[in-house]
C-alpha cells in the first residue's frame, strides 16, 4: 500500500529587488518630481534629508538659501497647486563617491498654476537646470538641492 504524498504550498516572500546605487538615486529623483503627478508629497519629507545640514535653491520664488522644513512645505505648496502637472528629465548624470553622489540634469516641466481664490488657471511650462547631492547614511537621501530655471 502506498501513501499519498502530500505537497505542501509554501508561501514564501518574493526576492526584494536590489537596485544599484545609480538606480536608487534615479527613483528618488523621479519620486521627487512624481509628487507633482500623483499630488501624494508625503515621500518629500522621506527622500530628503532632515537635518540641519541640509539646504536647498528653488527655480522659482523665494529664491534664498532654504532649510528643510520651508523646503518641504514649498515644494508640497507648489506641487499641490500645480494640476496636470508632468515633467521630463533630459542628459540625467549620476556621479558616485564613496558616501555621497551628484545628479545633474535638466528637467521641463508643465502644468496648469491653479488659483482656488479666483477659480482660474495659468498654464506654466519651465526648463530648469537640476543639481541634486545625495548622501548615504545607510539609506541615499537628497541633502543639498539647486534648481535653476533656464531663460524662456
Amino acid at each position: 500500500m502506498m501513501c499519498p504524498v502530500r505537497r505542501l504550498k509554501l508561501d514564501l516572500p518574493q526576492a526584494i529587488p536590489i537596485l544599484s546605487d545609480k538606480e536608487e538615486i534615479l527613483d528618488i529623483i523621479t519620486t521627487f518630481f512624481n509628487a507633482g503627478k500623483t499630488k501624494n508629497v508625503a515621500p518629500l519629507s522621506v527622500i530628503q534629508l532632515e537635518d540641519p545640514r541640509f539646504s536647498a535653491y528653488s527655480d522659482v520664488p523665494p529664491f534664498d538659501l532654504k532649510d528643510f522644513a520651508t523646503t518641504t512645505a514649498l515644494e508640497q505648496l507648489r506641487f499641490v497647486s500645480i494640476s496636470d502637472y508632468d515633467y521630463e528629465l533630459k542628459n540625467l548624470r549620476v556621479d558616485l563617491f564613496d558616501t555621497f553622489a551628484v545628479a545633474t540634469f535638466t528637467v521641463f516641466q508643465s502644468g496648469m498654476i491653479v488659483d482656488n481664490y479666483s477659480f482660474r488657471g495659468q498654464h506654466m511650462t519651465m526648463n530648469s537646470r537640476a543639481t541634486f547631492v545625495l548622501g548615504k547614511n545607510p539609506k541615499w537621501k537628497i541633502v543639498h538641492l539647486h534648481l535653476t530655471k533656464l531663460s524662456d
